[in-house]
């Protein structure tokens, strides 16, 4: 079972210098980078508010702004915007933010790169995989699957060369990877089906994603993902 659908918003989560970080990403905000190039960022302290929604419809009325993501860190929330001109930013919001509990902060500043939104909220390569398991294990347990169980679960690998192919296969096994069949696809050349025995929940399948990954990416491949069968299925 594999899942290759995304949401308009995903949820995920990072380490930075130590602190857990919560992020929450509106995927294709970048295809109004070229509308929008001040970035507002409104800090609450607090992790939970009634009044997000509230504020993510005002500053997007009359598109005026776009929301573009969350960040949780350290017992606050970081909202972001970007918009057209920064002139009105603050006094259109400062009314729904003086009405809140918390402590708050605003800050505007130009961003016409959008490197903010690429370095800080949008996920890594890595990121997006882990993204891409929480569907498939989300997907196992809608079906009833015991994801703690283990069951063959195989990982798909390609390459851009056959020569880097080559030499990647000749280092296998690799922590109880093995070689499963050679996957030649049109949008799939140079490809390799890895198999291994292992749980599906959540920390288990991050664990074996960064291991495979970390070493695909040494020998310049590419980490395609991974599918399984149903625990019952696979006994």
């Amino acid at each position: 079972m594999e899942n290759k659908s995304f949401t308009e918003k995903e949820k995920f989560e990072r380490v930075e210098d130590g602190n857990k970080v919560k992020i929450e990403v509106v995927l294709n905000a970048y295809a109004y980078s070229q509308k929008y190039s001040w970035l507002l960022s409104i800090f609450v302290k607090s992790e939970f508010f009634d009044t997000k929604e509230s504020i993510v419809t005002l500053l997007e009325l009359d598109e005026f702004s776009k929301y573009v993501g969350t960040r949780i860190v350290d017992g606050w929330s970081e909202l972001y915007f970007y918009a057209q001109e920064s002139k009105s930013l603050t006094k259109k919001i400062h009314p729904l933010l003086s009405s809140l509990q918390y402590p708050y902060e605003t800050n505007v500043t130009k961003d016409n790169k959008w490197e903010f939104f690429h370095n800080y909220l949008y996920p890594s390569e890595l990121e997006w995989h882990h993204i891409k398991s929480e569907h498939i294990i989300t997907m196992l347990l809608e079906e009833g699957d015991d994801v703690t169980k283990e069951r063959p679960v195989e990982h798909y690998v390609y390459f851009d060369t056959p020569t880097q192919k080559e030499k990647f296969m000749k280092q296998l096994p690799f922590e109880g990877f093995i070689f499963k069949d050679e996957i030649e696809l049109e949008e799939f050349d140079n490809g390799i089906a890895l198999e291994k025995i292992h749980a599906v929940d959540k920390h288990s399948v991050a664990l074996h994603v960064e291991q495979i990954y970390e070493k695909v990416i040494q020998e310049c491949g590419y980490y395609e993902g991974w599918s399984t069968v149903l625990a019952d299925e696979a006994n």
